[in-house]
């Protein structure tokens, strides 16, 4: 068992991997630093990665709230943030260093500082396809066997990336994908608590701010500075800012309860071309708002503390401080969570477009 799990762990099998898919290092140091020989598995998989990324999160989940499920939504943020946050953890306590081969080919610089198992990328993009699959065969009416093949393929391709983008060994993309399915098995039965939440005492909102604050600040210590952190902070943030959205759109009664919560078996309605337009606008109002919203808070809290810690103002290194980088990731994207689940829906209602 030792020597199979440390054969995944070899970082040739990365290096193969990506010549059989056309990927090789340059030759020249002076020149590129990689050549392409097959540029359809180098946008296949540049794509997957992104799959896995924030650009892909910050659109998918905030466009399945506004215009298919908002429960839904909220159970997909909910495992999201929990698996995420179990696998950035994992991640500061392991210290499992990345693949490192002088073959390797690796494409993106961003998180070569962070450890590498397991990958959190393998791990959500299994935990969203999953957790999407499970919650919704029984609320609308699909073939199970197409729903579980776009499952399967979504989170292969993704994992699959892993190696081609040289970020991760094939340990680490089954160990994602296996505590993911670990974690995804030990909550089911409280899934239907989630839906629940909105539904919670008055003092809901201090939990769901004060708990995930004090993860982040008491995040794992690294020897070096690594995007994690901030990552986790951003995710685990955004997930109390929705959750405290949904407080906020029960307690306030700012939005209908629907008759039924989940599961309620649904026709899928056929998609036209006026509910296309109507998705796509409301999707562009949703984003825009969020976008200000996310830079006029991000810019005030980096000016209140910068003034209480007298730091200088665009201090890019200043932002990496604990006492700065975690207020103001927290108190961006729970503002960022909220916006999402209260004020763009009472945005789209003035609008005229629910």
């Amino acid at each position: 068992m030792a020597e199979l799990l440390w054969s995944l762990q070899d970082s040739q099998i990365v290096a193969r991997f990506q010549r059989r898919c056309g990927l090789f290092p340059a030759l020249d140091e002076g020149g590129e630093e990689y050549i392409v020989k097959n540029y359809f598995y180098y946008y296949l998989f540049r794509f997957s990665a992104a799959l896995g990324q924030e650009v892909f999160y910050i659109t998918f989940l905030p466009f399945t709230h506004w215009n298919i499920d908002p429960y839904l939504s909220r159970r997909l943020v909910m495992i999201w943030v929990l698996v995420m946050y179990v696998g950035q953890v994992t991640k500061d306590i392991l210290k499992w260093p990345r693949p490192s081969s002088p073959s390797i080919v690796k494409l993106e610089k961003r998180v070569i500082a962070e450890f590498g198992m397991p990958s959190t990328h393998a791990m959500a993009a299994t935990a969203i396809s999953f957790t999407l699959l499970i919650s919704t065969m029984d609320r609308y009416q699909y073939p199970f066997g197409l729903g579980l093949t776009m499952a399967v393929v979504f989170s292969g391709l993704v994992c699959l990336s892993r190696l081609y983008t040289g970020m991760h060994t094939v340990l680490d993309v089954l160990g994602g994908v296996l505590i993911t399915v670990f974690l995804i098995v030990l909550t089911y039965p409280a899934w239907t608590l989630i839906d629940c939440l909105d539904s919670a005492s008055p003092l809901f909102p201090v939990c769901v701010l004060v708990v995930p604050f004090f993860l982040c600040y008491n995040y794992p210590v690294s020897d070096y500075y690594s995007p994690t952190r901030a990552d986790t902070t951003t995710i685990l943030a955004a997930g109390a800012g929705v959750a405290i959205g949904f407080w906020i759109n029960h307690f306030f009664q700012l939005v209908s309860k629907p008759a039924e919560s989940l599961p309620v078996i649904q026709n899928i309605p056929p998609l036209t071309t006026d509910m296309l337009v109507l998705g796509l606008t409301k999707f562009i109002v949703g984003i825009v708002l969020i976008l200000l919203v996310r830079q006029l808070v991000q810019n005030l809290s980096l000016q209140v503390l910068y003034s209480w810690f007298k730091v200088v103002t665009r201090n890019k290194e200043a932002r990496r401080r604990l006492e700065i980088e975690v207020p103001y990731k927290f108190v961006t994207y729970t503002s960022v969570g909220i916006c999402a689940t209260t004020f763009v829906p009472m945005l789209h209602r003035f609008l005229g477009l629910l």
